[in-house]
C-alpha cells in the first residue's frame, strides 16, 4: 500500500512548511495526483486524517486533493491526452504531465 507512504510524505512535507514559518495551525494542503500516478486519492486523504490524528498543530487541517489529467506529445507534433497510441502517427507518444504528487499550497496560520 503504497498511498500510506505518499500520506506521510504530504504531512511531513506539511509540518516541515509549517514550522519553517513558525505556524500555529495547518488548515488546508492542497495536492496534484495525476491519473497516471497509480494512486487513489481517497485512501491517500483516510491515511493522512490518520496519521495527523495526535499531532495538534493539524488538528483542523484538510487534505485537499486534484486529479490532473495526463498530458501527452509526440515527435511527429502532436499534443494532447491519448497516452497509449498518437492519433496523427501511431507512435507510443511521451507522458509530460499527469504521474505528479506534488503539494501546491499549504495554508496555514500563524501568531500576529
Amino acid at each position: 500500500m503504497h498511498e500510506y507512504s505518499i500520506a506521510y510524505d504530504l504531512y511531513a512535507t506539511a509540518r516541515k512548511a509549517a514550522l519553517d514559518n513558525q505556524a500555529t495551525k495547518v488548515k488546508k494542503i492542497h495536492v496534484d495526483i495525476g491519473k497516471m500516478a497509480m494512486v487513489n486519492p481517497d485512501q491517500v486523504i483516510f491515511l493522512f486524517d490518520t496519521i495527523k490524528e495526535d499531532d495538534p498543530l493539524f488538528a483542523a487541517a484538510e487534505l485537499v486533493c486534484t486529479e490532473i489529467d495526463p498530458e501527452t506529445r509526440c515527435p511527429c507534433g502532436y499534443a494532447g491526452s491519448e497516452i497509449y497510441v498518437c492519433p496523427k502517427c501511431g507512435a507510443l507518444p511521451e507522458v509530460v504531465r499527469g504521474r505528479e504528487i506534488v503539494v501546491t499550497n499549504v495554508e496555514i496560520e500563524v501568531a500576529d
